[in-house]
């Protein structure tokens, strides 16, 4: 069976209403990323970056996978398919694919914050300072933030290696390592990009210049129409 490496980031889950940075009425409008999203600021301000991520957590139990979401599901039926996501949310998982690497981490688990490999599931529970993981270590977000290592992009890399097709879906190919990823993609892989914003690409790809929800769905039309061919 041949394998579609999927690469996912804000664009999809924005359709379900979940808040981006980027986007110019995202969560940027509201806080500053030096003050959220790095270790140094957790440091500095534990409670602060524990709610922050308390709301995106609470926001997440609101909102359902949308149908660009579904459309990667049906997928599975003619591809071994591996979706490698740039976001934190559920939302890959709750409308059905079954292999999923993220990147960045996942909001519905927390972690040690003296040792990275101690994660446990907390669902869409809060986190308060004084909960503790097994150690007995405040837990904190099981979150990448900026200027931390990215644990998965070596597994995600060696995903990329081995795709028949790859797809990327919802992202600006600025963030890196994330962006770097279609550089381990072979270069006979066909390649296709759906976002509704014009995205600037350094190699051959079939771009579809619409969201997520009709995008995907031509895309994955398109493959399973070869897949039975």
């Amino acid at each position: 069976m041949k394998k579609v490496v999927v690469l996912t980031g804000a664009g999809i889950s924005a359709e379900s209403d979940i808040s981006t940075f980027r986007d110019s009425d995202g969560l940027w409008e509201h806080y500053r990323v030096e003050d959220v999203c790095t270790y140094d600021a957790y440091v500095r301000n534990p409670e602060l970056v524990i709610n922050f991520y308390n709301d995106r957590r609470r926001q997440l139990g609101t909102v359902e996978p949308n149908e660009g979401h579904r459309q990667l599901v049906r997928l599975e039926e003619y591809y071994d398919v591996q979706i490698i996501t740039q976001n934190v949310d559920n939302l890959h998982e709750r409308a059905g694919s079954t292999n999923i690497l993220h990147l960045h981490g996942e909001l519905t688990k927390a972690r040690s914050d003296r040792n990275d490999n101690l994660i446990v599931d907390i669902g869409l529970r809060d986190i308060h300072l004084g909960d503790k993981a097994p150690d007995g270590a405040q837990l904190r977000p099981h979150i990448v933030w900026f200027g931390e290592a990215v644990p998965n992009i070596e597994p995600a890399a060696a995903l990329c290696e081995k795709a028949d097709y790859f797809v990327v879906v919802g992202t600006s190919m600025n963030v890196y390592p994330a962006a770097g990823l279609i550089y381990y993609v072979p270069k006979a892989t066909p390649c296709y990009l759906v976002d509704p914003k014009a995205v600037a690409v350094q190699r051959g790809v079939k771009i579809i210049q619409e969201k997520a929800g009709t995008g995907v769905k031509k895309v994955v039309d398109e493959l399973i129409s070869l897949a039975q061919a």
